[in-house]
């Protein structure tokens, strides 16, 4: 997507504007440093292009901006829960419509965050009271910060990600390292199973990585770089392409998609909601994930 060519609503400062794509709202950073899209809908950061380089982030060619469907690429927030232990899948806040709060700007960088609260929609799915505020911090780097605020009077559980996906020259000339050698594997019923410390992709993958290093690289031979994903406040990684056969089936995925992207997700994993991360009233939890690339 290009987001200089976007139509634009409003002018908010030297930086940041907000534009439109079809039904959906985007807050657009053009800076020195890097230009970055992020959608209202969701919270959803659907560009990360450091000055002069490929965008780090994939969005799909097909993905509907249409403002009820979950954008397909990106960096989705999946939230109050992860996968499919509650409905609908990956939670509600991706379908929802978060507002902007604040942006910063400064030599070095802008600042964006969006927030979201309980409302009469949220309730009906999950009957909590709660606040999220998605920081999203453009420089050189992207660092994308999920703050979690426990607003109700009693404690509830979550599970959630950051589920990123990640822009490649080709999927199968790829490396991955730093993900560990142990990952739940939800294409064997749930298996735990060892792996080797490096990852070169022939199929479809979906897996939960249990141990992974401090930081995961993802070497690219074909757009001569090295993504650093560096997650903070997560329990596991998660790794997924759908390959061939899974974009085949996606009606917001090109049949060729897969061959250009690849998710590494910072993700607070729980079997069921009861088992998350417990926050007591008036507490707060952060989930990061810090994006960086080098030649």
């Amino acid at each position: 997507m290009d987001l200089h060519a976007l139509p634009t609503l409003t002018n908010l400062s030297n930086c940041v504007s907000i534009v439109e794509q079809e039904n959906t709202k985007i807050v657009r950073v053009i800076h020195e440093k890097a230009t970055a899209g992020i959608a209202l809908y969701g919270g959803h950061v659907i560009s990360f292009q450091p000055s002069g380089k490929a965008d780090l982030i994939w969005m799909s060619d097909s993905a509907k901006f249409d403002g009820t469907t979950p954008l397909r690429g990106g960096i989705p927030v999946c939230w109050p829960w992860f996968a499919r232990i509650g409905s609908p899948s990956h939670g509600f806040a991706r379908t929802q419509e978060w507002t902007l709060v604040e942006h910063r700007e400064s030599e070095a960088g802008v600042i964006v965050t969006l927030g979201l609260t309980a409302n009469p929609e949220t309730l009906s799915i999950w009957p909590y009271q709660f606040s999220l505020k998605l920081h999203v911090a453009i420089s050189d780097t992207l660092e994308v910060t999920l703050e979690i605020t426990n607003e109700d009077d009693r404690a509830w559980h979550f599970s959630g990600a950051l589920h990123t996906y990640l822009n490649v020259g080709d999927i199968r000339q790829t490396t991955t390292t730093g993900m560990g050698n142990e990952y739940i594997d939800s294409l064997q019923n749930n298996q735990v199973c060892q792996g080797d410390d490096e990852l070169q992709l022939t199929d479809t993958i979906d897996r939960i990585y249990t141990k992974p290093a401090p930081q995961i690289h993802l070497h690219d031979p074909v757009l001569k770089r090295t993504i650093q994903v560096e997650n903070t406040g997560h329990n596991c990684a998660v790794l997924w392409n759908p390959w061939s056969q899974g974009a085949q089936s996606m009606a917001d995925m090109n049949d060729e998609g897969y061959q250009t992207m690849l998710c590494i997700e910072s993700t607070v994993h729980a079997p069921c909601i009861s088992t998350g991360i417990t926050l007591q009233p008036g507490e707060q939890y952060q989930l990061k994930t810090h994006l960086s690339a080098t030649d």
